[in-house]
């Protein structure tokens, strides 16, 4: 795990890649539950029998379940100390590139994108995650998170 301790480290590292999480499997309950959590319950996501017939083979994980982890496996990754305070302001530029089917195993890889000073005590901080099925040639998902921060 990579440890930041302050803005100065922070803008010293943009550009660099962060590292990579451990695998996830995405199990059928997991899109199940975010499934009944969010409402979206197209038949491409809970409906196994159906879906064998479907375009994927299978099941897949919906695009914001994937994007939905990546505080998660971030933790992994990163961790910034030394700011008074942080908050997830959004992503930008969000993209699903290529399916997860069900049982696949996902990881998050981190790039620290930019820093950009926002006032006198505060900064907003880019970095663009890369979530990766294993053995899928293309992205699961990529987007840049953003964080403001008060130094």
């Amino acid at each position: 795990m990579r440890v930041f301790n302050g803005i100065d480290e922070i803008r010293a590292a943009v550009g660099e890649h962060l590292g990579y999480s451990e695998y996830q499997p995405v199990t059928q309950a997991d899109i199940d539950a975010f499934a009944a959590l969010t409402g979206d319950d197209q038949w491409i996501h809970v409906d196994p029998e159906r879906a064998k017939d479907g375009p994927f083979g299978s099941t897949i994980a919906h695009g914001l379940l994937t994007l939905s982890l990546g505080p998660r496996h971030a933790k992994e990754i990163y961790r910034i100390d030394g700011l008074k305070m942080s908050v997830n302001y959004g992503y930008d530029k969000i993209r699903f590139p290529s399916p997860v089917p069900v049982d696949s195993k996902i990881r998050l890889g981190a790039v620290l994108s930019s820093v950009k000073d926002i006032s006198e005590n505060s900064v907003q901080i880019a970095i663009t995650f890369t979530w990766e099925a294993e053995g899928r040639p293309k992205p699961a998902c990529v987007a840049e998170m953003l964080i403001r921060s008060s130094v």
